[in-house]
């Protein structure tokens, strides 16, 4: 009888989440690129979730290994 695990999607699930909030951040900074501030808290926004995303990928990315 062999046994196998089953493995879990979150390192995908949570890195397109994350991915998608940089590409949010992304485009606040187009659209507001005449204000300074929202356009600097767009690009923090990006950055953010940019590194969560990657973060996100090699926490959960190896689990099943």
């Amino acid at each position: 009888m062999t046994e196998a695990a089953a493995g879990s999607d979150m390192s995908i699930g949570l890195g397109l989440a994350f991915a998608v909030l940089a590409v949010v951040g992304a485009a606040g900074m187009l659209v507001a690129y005449h204000d300074q501030v929202v356009a600097g808290w767009s690009f923090a926004l990006a950055i953010a979730g940019g590194v969560l995303s990657i973060a996100a990928i090699h926490l959960y990315g190896h689990r099943n290994a």
